[in-house]
C-alpha cells in the first residue's frame, strides 16, 4: 500500500477560529502545482482522508477536482492536534478493506492500494513518524506530500520521498 501524506497549502494568518484559515493565493497554487504532480504519476488514488479544516477542505477539493476523484472522507480526527496513533489504526482497521462498486453497480471488498491523506503540522511530521516506527519525522512545507510504502502485514512502512513545491519549480 502506498500512503501519501499531505500538509495543505499556505494559508491566512487571520480568522476568528483556527479551522476557519483560508487557503491565501500562494497556497492556491502551492496545491495546484502539487497535485498536477500527482496527476503525472502512474496511478490513481483508492481514497483522500482530509482534516475538517477549512484550509485542509480547500486543498483536498482542489487535488480531487484535479485528479477527478470523489472518495473524499473527511475524518474529525486528523486536525493539528490529532493523533498520530488514531489514524494509524483506522487505515489498518478499516481503510485497507472498503466496499467499492463495480461496472455492475455490486458491492464488493477491495484492498485499498494508494491513500492520501491531507492535514496538518505538526500531525503530518507525526504520522510520517509513527508510519515509519519513528525512523523520520520530517518537518512539511506548505503543500508538501511525503509518499510511504507501507506493509500491511508488519503495519510499518519507509519513507520514499518528500516532495515540496519547491522541489517542483
Amino acid at each position: 500500500m502506498q500512503i501519501f501524506i499531505m500538509r495543505h497549502g499556505q494559508a491566512s494568518g487571520m480568522a476568528v477560529v483556527d479551522a476557519d484559515r483560508p487557503l491565501t493565493e500562494h497556497g492556491v497554487d502551492e496545491v495546484t502545482l502539487m497535485a498536477n504532480w500527482l496527476k503525472s504519476l502512474p496511478f490513481e488514488f483508492d481514497k483522500i482522508l482530509v482534516s475538517p479544516f477549512k484550509r485542509a477542505q480547500q486543498t483536498a477539493n482542489t487535488v480531487a477536482s484535479i485528479l477527478n476523484n470523489t472518495n473524499a472522507t473527511t475524518l474529525d480526527f486528523i486536525t493539528p492536534s490529532g493523533s498520530a496513533r488514531e489514524l494509524h489504526d483506522y487505515i489498518d482497521d478499516g481503510v485497507i478493506e472498503w466496499e467499492s462498486l463495480d461496472s455492475k453497480n455490486n458491492i464488493g471488498n477491495k484492498t485499498m492500494q494508494r491513500v492520501l491523506i491531507v492535514s496538518h503540522m505538526p500531525l503530518v511530521s507525526y504520522l510520517v513518524a509513527e508510519f515509519t516506527h519513528g525512523q523520520h519525522c520530517p518537518i512539511f512545507q506548505t503543500a508538501a506530500i511525503a509518499e510511504i510504502n507501507y506493509d500491511e502485514q508488519s503495519m510499518t512502512g519507509h519513507l520514499q520521498q518528500l516532495v515540496s513545491p519547491w522541489d517542483l519549480n
